[in-house]
């Protein structure tokens, strides 16, 4: 049984940092792209950051670059999102996925505010 379990989330100030887990069991995730979106109410889905199978190349959305971070540690099975310089509209649930896959992690609220 696939299963993709988050961890990290949480209420936080404007400028405060937080790290998003998601361990992967079941499957191997070294072969597969891993992605994080998020979702705000009202909102679509959006793709956050994205990371190759070997962790060499990653790709983030506009409104995150320079303030957050995609990493993987295959080793580990896990792959993370460092979130620094958090602002209010970064407040949303976040979600892992191995991309193209039906598997996804189970949400994490964060929440950002003053």
């Amino acid at each position: 049984q696939v299963q993709l379990v988050q961890s990290g989330g949480g209420s936080v100030q404007p400028g405060a940092s937080l790290r998003l887990s998601c361990a992967a069991s079941g499957v191997n995730i070294s072969p597969y792209e891993m992605v994080w979106y998020r979702q705000s109410p009202g909102k679509e889905r959006q793709l956050v950051a994205r990371i190759t199978p070997s962790g060499g190349t990653t790709e983030y959305a506009d409104s995150v670059k320079g303030r957050f971070t995609i990493l993987r540690d295959n080793a580990k099975n896990t792959v993370y999102l460092q979130m620094n310089s958090l602002k209010v509209e970064d407040t949303a649930l976040y979600y892992c996925n191995l991309r193209g896959s039906p598997y996804w992690g189970q949400g994490t609220q964060v929440t950002v505010s003053s």
